[in-house]
């Protein structure tokens, strides 16, 4: 059944991240702080990134672009997920629902091209410090997001179109706070046999390779960092990198947890659970983790809110 033949069946029904029909006012005012949160981090490290001259490495670069994807993405799904924590049920159109998972999908695969871009310009910083800039150009940088940007949006367009094309039941509860493939996989009543395939090698391609791409930054990192006598330059180097590696394993690990297992295995309450940590809680910490432990970054926070609080000559 293509997306356009959807019309018979009008609507879905999101439960949301419990089990009840109640609703739960203090999980909503946690969500919304923490979505608060997320796009006052994250929108700030994009102007900073923006108008301080001083933030013009590559390094910044890629945090700036990183932090306008995580406030996409938790906007996909976390409106939806306050609504539900009030109003349980929803009512979506499978449209919506849809437009929903391409865009969720989209900004997903983009975030983790853009974690292995700033791990192998963390990898080019440690290993060959005194050829970063001429191997970190500004064209490479702007290739490395634009490449991002495109995979991640042809993959997306190419997962929502198999999973629209199975059969739905009129009445479709769904187990979750937003729609994801795996859930509507899960309600499906054709045979997902074949996308359930195609889905899991096209996986392999938009998760599987930012990861190895990851995993080889890193093994490079540790061998150069190895080969340093000074404690203090040992120091140095896993601090650049430290912070980035404990994401980037929250990230993949739980997209891991959730997309690479047997439909056979799937469990509502584990999925909505893990869908918090990828597509809350991480993007919610990136700036903070990234960014204001750098002195750079404070610097810069600091002289903006000091020109701001001196008021202009006469």
């Amino acid at each position: 059944m293509a997306l356009a033949n959807l019309t018979s069946h009008p609507e879905i029904f999101l439960l949301g991240l419990m089990d009840d029909t109640d609703s739960h006012p203090l999980l909503f005012l946690f969500f919304l702080s923490v979505y608060l949160l997320n796009a006052l981090g994250n929108l700030s490290m994009v102007m900073l990134v923006r108008f301080n001259r001083a933030l013009c490495s590559p390094m910044y670069y890629f945090l700036g672009h990183l932090s306008l994807v995580d406030v996409c993405f938790t906007t996909v799904t976390v409106p939806q997920l306050l609504a539900s924590l009030l109003h349980p049920g929803q009512a979506m159109s499978f449209q919506a629902c849809f437009a929903q998972m391409y865009f969720f999908v989209a900004l997903g695969i983009t975030e983790s091209y853009l974690l292995a871009a700033m791990s192998y310009d963390r990898a080019v910083a440690v290993c060959r410090p005194l050829h970063y800039s001429g191997v970190m150009t500004p064209w490479l940088c702007a290739w490395l997001v634009v490449a991002s940007w495109i995979v991640a949006n042809l993959h997306s367009l190419l997962h929502t179109l198999l999973i629209s094309a199975l059969s739905y039941p009129r009445y479709a509860p769904v187990p979750h706070f937003f729609c994801d493939m795996m859930v509507m996989l899960s309600l499906a009543t054709s045979d997902t046999s074949s996308e359930e395939n195609a889905i899991f090698s096209e996986g392999l391609t938009v998760v599987l390779i930012p990861l190895l791409l990851v995993s080889l930054s890193y093994a490079h990192i540790l061998v150069s960092v190895l080969g340093v006598r000074s404690a203090s330059g040992r120091c140095r180097a896993f601090s650049t990198c430290g912070t980035h590696l404990v994401v980037v394993s929250l990230f993949f690990g739980s997209v891991l947890s959730v997309y690479f297992r047997p439909s056979s295995a799937y469990s509502a309450s584990y999925d909505r659970f893990a869908s918090v940590v990828y597509a809350v809680v991480t993007p919610t910490l990136n700036p903070f983790i990234y960014s204001l432990r750098n002195k750079e970054v404070k610097g810069a926070l600091k002289r903006g809110f000091r020109c701001r609080a001196v008021p202009k000559a006469v």
